[in-house]
């Protein structure tokens, strides 16, 4: 192995078909996606270029609503990371004790990560619906009917409807990753805490949480970056109605491509979207400082 490691020849072998698969799939993307963000381009006739001008129009007397998709972009981050990952880094501590049907709850947990993103969109349109939606259902029988609402046909309630199933569809995605590392914590540990008369909630935020904080770095930048970019669900549930409600950076970006035809501004809000990733993915790693293993 250690002959292999110091013979450049194999690592460029080795590498290389990796690289070029990334260069094809993720690098030339982008680059063409910068190209066609300096054109004005409906995608058949022949672009102009415009320079700069299509990121000017993302900001600057913006009518299309992409500030607002922004906005809830941020909005269901910060949700994501306050909301998400502590119900998730909570069932992780529970299951990793190794409490009784462990592996059961591990994975009806897990389960609505599996399913597809259009069947779940179907499932809570059907909750929501306002006619003979469970939610409403519910509301009315313990006696809350002033409560019942038009879900995701509201301004005003569109956008916290879209985002509770994105947060439950990612729960037990979170808590899987979190529930291996707290499993691979040396049980010793654990007995020498005990011996020092360590009670669980000690264990848990003074010795489990403290040495998951790299699995954790990873849940973060996967939940601020996932949200960034979330389309499906939004897409499937309301396309970012109604008025740009539940509007994000992707949802917009897609009808400005597909259906208004403006290829060149669809892709500067693309390019929006990677360098507003990659800031926040630098920013997180900043935040978390080094890793030091146990």
């Amino acid at each position: 192995m250690e002959k292999i490691l110091s013979d450049k020849k194999a690592i460029f072998l080795f590498v290389f078909p990796a690289f070029l698969v990334f260069l094809v799939i993720v690098l030339l993307p982008i680059f063409f996606s910068f190209y066609y963000s300096l054109l004005k381009w409906d995608g058949f006739s022949k672009g102009v270029f415009i320079g700069l001008q299509n990121y000017k129009n993302l900001f600057i007397n913006n009518t299309d609503g992409f500030i607002i998709s922004v906005k809830n972009s941020f909005i269901l981050a910060l949700l994501s990371v306050f909301i998400q990952l502590p119900i998730s880094l909570l069932l992780a501590l529970i299951l990793s004790r190794g409490i009784k049907g462990e592996k059961f709850y591990r994975t009806v947990y897990f389960i609505p990560v599996i399913l597809s993103t259009v069947v779940i969109g179907q499932l809570w349109m059907k909750i929501y619906n306002p006619n003979y939606g469970l939610l409403n259902f519910i509301l009315t029988k313990i006696g809350l009917e002033s409560l019942t609402n038009q879900w995701l046909g509201n301004t005003k309630t569109a956008l916290g409807a879209v985002f509770v199933p994105i947060l439950w569809q990612y729960i037990g995605y979170h808590m899987l990753l979190m529930y291996a590392s707290a499993k691979s914590i040396p049980t010793d540990i654990y007995e020498a805490a005990k011996i020092d008369g360590a009670t669980e909630s000690q264990i848990a935020f003074r010795i489990t949480i403290p040495l998951m904080k790299p699995i954790l770095k990873v849940c973060v930048i996967f939940a601020v970056i996932g949200s960034f970019k979330a389309f499906d669900l939004i897409y499937v549930l309301t396309n970012g109605g109604p008025l740009h409600a539940s509007e994000v950076p992707s949802t917009l970006m897609y009808n400005m491509i597909f259906f208004r035809y403006q290829y060149g501004y669809g892709s500067a809000m693309a390019i929006f979207i990677i360098l507003e990733s990659l800031i926040g993915t630098v920013i997180i790693q900043k935040l978390f400082g080094k890793d030091e293993a146990y």
